[in-house]
């Protein structure tokens, strides 16, 4: 597929893409190891080594955050987990990777997230269908103050590119995975999520191809131009015309009539009404 790195996929489209990738042989445990390990990388890549408290939700963002946790202890930064829920309640992937994390879990509390913490938001991914509310709400507020790194999407925003009904995080950095997602590029939602960064996570390239994917992320990549041989007529190379607009409302029809020629046509004409030649010529 032509742009395929700036392709953007909803929450649904990354669903099936985790769901097929299981069935190409990747585990969707494998997946979130490597999600995590990507969220540990962006942390150290922005950030020096200072106390880190991590967020964990009750389903897979949450175990993304385990690892992310296990990953950053092992590099020797000083880590803190917190889970919003019961810990015997996580299943399936988030259990495996919780168990496979070493330190403490404490309940989360807006007491522990001090003024210098560097938080990590791993509470709920792009999928989460509802407001924040409850002790999410009362996090969210509470790390506003403090440098955030988002998994995913930040916890709030609706991860297709709705405006967010409630309170939501605030991110500095968000890591998000395979591609971006409608909320990492239109706004309101896009503030939110700061400095984007897209990790590989070792999803089968047959599982992306698959999608019906369309829509792309606006770049030079994918304007493919096709530029004439020297050798052709200018008649063979179209003719635009850029209709103007009257005297003072002309600069789109001149940028327009510029960005043709510098595309290759063989002719270009502006329209201008005779008040508004002069600004044309």
């Amino acid at each position: 597929m032509s742009g395929d790195s700036h392709a953007i996929i909803t929450v649904a489209d990354m669903r099936a893409i985790d769901a097929r990738s299981a069935e190409l042989g990747v585990p969707t445990r494998t997946l979130m190891e490597n999600a995590g390990a990507a969220v540990a990388a962006a942390v150290q890549q922005h950030w020096p080594p200072r106390p880190t408290l991590i967020l964990c939700g009750p389903g897979a963002n949450g175990g993304d955050g385990f690892v992310a946790a296990r990953k950053l202890a092992e590099a020797g930064w000083p880590v803190g987990v917190v889970l919003l829920g019961d810990r015997a309640a996580l299943a399936g992937d988030a259990r495996d990777a919780a168990a496979a994390w070493m330190g403490w879990v404490d309940a989360a509390s807006p007491d522990l997230i001090g003024d210098e913490t560097l938080v990590v938001d791993a509470l709920f991914g792009a999928g989460l269908s509802r407001p924040l509310d409850g002790l999410a709400a009362t996090l969210s507020a509470a790390a506003r103050r403090c440098d955030t790194l988002a998994v995913d999407v930040p916890s709030g925003i609706p991860g297709d590119g709705a405006a967010p009904v409630g309170p939501a995080f605030r991110a500095d950095v968000t890591a998000t995975f395979v591609r971006k997602k409608p909320a990492h590029v239109l706004e309101p939602c896009r503030a939110a999520c700061g400095d984007v960064m897209v990790f590989d996570i070792s999803t089968p390239p047959q599982a992306l191809a698959e999608r019906d994917i369309r829509l792309w992320e606006n770049h030079p990549d994918l304007w493919p131009l096709p530029w004439p041989p020297v050798e052709a007529h200018k008649h063979a190379r179209g003719h635009v015309m850029a209709v103007s607009g009257p005297a003072g409302r002309t600069g789109a029809a001149r940028l327009a009539a510029r960005a043709a020629l510098r595309a290759g046509a063989g002719l270009v004409t502006v329209l201008s009404r005779p008040g508004a030649m002069r600004e044309n010529a």
